[in-house]
């Protein structure tokens, strides 16, 4: 659903002025505090770790094979393609996976933006992870969904999986998951990384874009292509050639090469709204509730 522009840009402009643009406030501290988002236009801005997003979609708490977890963090906001991908996702995972439905976690904020914890990236609605455990068979309480926790596939103190925590159906999960065109990136811990290259057999073109990245031991990160036509969308490069279980994915699997250094590097200073999209101000400063058209009818499986 593509969502109708109901501020007039003069104004957003004159609100979005260059004393906004100069504030030192951390501007997870702004984008925070917003709780719906900008009506505007659906449009991300800006990189994956520095950008925003107006018009955001809200995925449903509920779904026919989904259910969003941690709802007291109101991080179930996302691009209009984003919440699409997780309907088809879900369906299609369903129905060539045999996967009994997704939890969802962290997707973005109302208005994107960098977060007050959790996250560096997720700033433009095209990030969300995903839960390794499958959904169970009944619609959980509000109270499971925040004290339930995701649980790690690597046996304690190893980079390997632990066959004991490891499902057969997660690699159908996931080739479904990174089958879809839409797809950039999809983030797992190298030890899972390491078991999809052992077991995958001969139809591997679907691992060029699973990427090993520290992390995501109890989840996976599936990052979005940006929209087509959204040149205000920075895109990541594509992902490099072949199935990545090669030299790159050994480095990941060595001496755990991204531990901090000693001593630690000091952390960088939170971002600003100068560190964003000039767009971003006028992203926090539209007001109102969003004004959305008519819901698209469900998406089918492909």
């Amino acid at each position: 659903m593509r969502q109708r522009r109901v501020v007039p840009a003069l104004l957003l402009l004159f609100a979005a002025s260059g004393a906004a643009a100069q504030d030192a406030t951390p501007a997870r501290t702004l984008f925070g505090a917003a709780t719906t988002p900008a009506p505007m236009n659906t449009e991300a801005f800006g990189a994956y770790a520095g950008g925003c997003l107006a018009g955001a979609a809200e995925l449903p708490a509920d779904g026919p094979h989904w259910q969003l977890m941690r709802l007291e963090r109101n991080r179930a906001f996302g691009h209009v393609d984003m919440i699409a991908y997780i309907e088809r996702l879900s369906a299609d995972a369903a129905l060539l996976a045999g996967w009994p439905g997704l939890l969802v976690g962290d997707i973005s904020q109302p208005r994107g933006g960098p977060a007050n914890g959790g996250h560096v990236s997720h700033q433009t609605g095209l990030d969300v992870d995903l839960w390794y455990m499958p959904m169970p068979d009944h619609r959980m309480t509000p109270d499971e969904r925040r004290t339930l926790s995701a649980v790690s596939l690597l046996s304690p103190g190893t980079l390997e999986v632990d066959p004991a925590r490891w499902d057969d159906r997660l690699p159908g999960l996931l080739r479904v998951a990174a089958s879809d065109p839409a797809v950039a990136r999809i983030f797992v811990h190298p030890g899972i990384k390491k078991q999809l290259c052992e077991t995958a057999g001969a139809d591997r073109d679907w691992l060029r874009v699973i990427r090993p990245w520290y992390g995501h031991a109890d989840h996976f990160h599936v990052r979005l292509n940006c929209p087509e036509g959204e040149a205000t969308c920075i895109p990541q490069a594509p992902a490099p050639e072949g199935d990545g279980c090669g030299a790159e994915l050994d480095w990941w699997l060595g001496p755990e090469p991204w531990q901090p250094a000693d001593p630690p590097t000091p952390p960088a200073p939170p971002l600003t709204m100068a560190d964003l999209p000039p767009a971003c101000a006028l992203v926090l400063a539209a007001g109102g509730a969003p004004v959305v058209d008519p819901p698209l009818p469900p998406i089918p499986p492909r």
